[in-house]
C-alpha cells in the first residue's frame, strides 16, 4: 500500500483522566466523554484531508476490569469507531496504550508490574485475545501490541512482545501487527530489538527529540531545564538527564541530526526488509510558532525521503492537537483563533509530509 500517513485520536478512548484534569468542572463523565469528544465526522474529516489511517489509542482500564473481563457496554464505542473508519476507507491502528501492569507515564519511573512476573502478562494476553477475537475479521485494522514499553532490559521486552504477538495471532491470523522497541519506542533501542517471527508486522518508533525543544514549558515535566525557551535548529549543550539516568537532547540538533538518530531504525528496516512507521511525534503547542514549524518540516522531510510512514500526535487536544477546544492553557494562541479552533499551518505541513 501507499506510505502510512495519519493522525492519532488520543484522548478519546485513552488518557481520559488527562482531559478531565484540564477541565474538572466541565468534564461530563467517562461515557459521555466517549460519546461526545470524537465521532464519525472526525474520521470523515481525516479522510478529506488526504490521510489514510488513524491511530486509535485505547486504555484497557476503560474497557476491562482488573481481571481483564470485558466491560461490554463500552465496546460499542470501539465498534462505531472501526465502522466509521471503514466507511471512510481509512485504516485503524488499534493501539493498546495502557495494559494491565503497564503505562508509559509516571509509573515507568519504576519497574512495572508487567515485567515483574507472569500475572500481568497473562492479563494482557486475555485483553488481546478479547480484542483479536472481536476485531480480527476486520479488513481495515492493525493491532499495536503496546504503546511505549519500558522494560528493565531489552531482552525482557523481546520475550514479552513475542508472547503478546502469539496471543493476537491465535484469534487474528491475518491482521497486521504493529510493534516497537523498548524504552518508549526510541530509535536508539532498535539494535537490541528482535523481529517477530511473523511476516505480517509493521515496526514502529516514537520521536520527540530534542525533548528540551519539543516539550519546553510543558507543565508535566518538572526538571528546571524545561522552564526556558529554546530555538530550533540549535545546540542544546549537555541536554537533560531523566529517569534511568538517560541523557537526552544533548548537542546540536538539525535535519542532519534527525537522520543520524534514525540510523538504527533504517538499519533494522533494511536488514529485515520490513515496513516502518513513526506513529508518535510532535511539538508542544506552547512552543514558539516559527521554530515549531521548522522542526516539523525537517522531521517530516526525513521521514518522506526515507519512505517512513507517520501518525502525528495529536488530532485534538492533549497539548499537541491540530484542533484545540476547551484547553484553557492554549486558548490565547493565535493559531487556534478561528471558529474550528484548527491549526491550519500545522495541518498543511502534515498534508505535505
Amino acid at each position: 500500500m501507499n506510505r502510512y500517513r495519519g493522525l492519532n485520536f488520543g484522548g478519546w478512548l485513552s488518557q481520559i483522566d488527562a482531559i478531565e484534569e484540564k477541565d474538572p468542572t466541565g468534564f461530563p463523565g467517562i461515557d459521555a466523554h466517549m460519546e461526545q469528544f470524537l465521532g464519525a465526522d472526525d474520521f470523515t474529516q481525516v479522510a478529506k484531508w488526504g490521510f489514510n489511517h488513524v491511530r486509535l489509542p485505547v486504555d484497557y482500564n476503560y474497557f476491562f476490569d482488573e481481571e481483564a473481563n470485558p466491560i461490554k457496554s463500552r465496546f460499542r464505542y470501539l465498534d462505531e469507531a472501526l465502522a466509521a473508519a471503514l466507511a471512510n476507507h481509512l485504516l485503524v491502528m488499534l493501539d493498546l496504550h495502557k495494559c494491565p501492569g503497564h503505562t508509559f507515564h509516571d509509573e515507568s519511573k519504576q519497574v512495572q508490574l508487567l515485567f515483574q512476573g507472569d500475572k500481568h502478562i497473562q492479563l494482557t494476553v486475555r485483553v488481546w485475545q478479547t480484542l483479536a477475537e472481536r476485531y480480527g475479521g476486520f479488513k481495515n485494522v492493525l493491532f499495536e501490541v503496546l504503546n511505549e514499553p519500558v522494560a528493565p532490559t531489552p531482552q525482557i521486552w523481546n520475550k514479552v512482545k513475542d508472547r503478546l504477538c502469539v496471543a493476537i495471532r491465535s484469534f487474528a491470523p491475518d491482521i497486521p501487527i504493529v510493534v516497537g522497541s523498548n524504552m518508549w519506542n526510541w530509535p536508539s533501542t532498535y539494535p537490541d530489538f528482535t523481529p517477530v517471527n511473523d511476516g505480517n508486522v509493521v515496526y514502529c518508533f516514537h520521536f520527540y527529540e530534542p525533548l528540551l525543544f519539543t516539550h519546553q514549558q510543558a507543565p508535566w515535566l518538572p526538571e528546571p531545564e524545561f522552564r526556558r525557551e529554546y530555538d530550533y535548529p540549535d545546540d542544546y549543550g549537555n541536554g537533560v538527564v531523566r529517569q534511568y539516568d538517560l541523557r537526552m537532547s544533548a548537542g546540536n540538533w538539525n535535519k542532519a541530526r534527525f537522520e543520524k538518530e534514525l540510523a538504527p531504525v533504517f538499519a533494522f528496516r533494511d536488514k529485515y526488509d520490513v515496513p516502518m512507521i513513526c506513529n508518535e511525534f510532535g511539538v508542544y503547542a506552547g512552543v514558539p510558532r516559527e521554530p515549531q514549524l521548522r522542526w516539523m518540516s525537517d522531521f517530516l522531510a526525513v521521514l518522506k525521503e526515507n519512505d517512513i510512514g507517520f501518525s502525528y500526535w495529536n488530532y485534538k487536544n492533549l497539548d499537541f492537537g491540530i484542533i484545540s477546544k476547551d484547553e484553557s492553557t492554549h486558548a490565547h494562541l493565535e493559531r487556534y483563533n478561528n471558529p474550528k479552533r484548527l491549526d491550519r499551518q500545522m495541518l498543511q505541513v502534515l498534508r505535505e509530509g
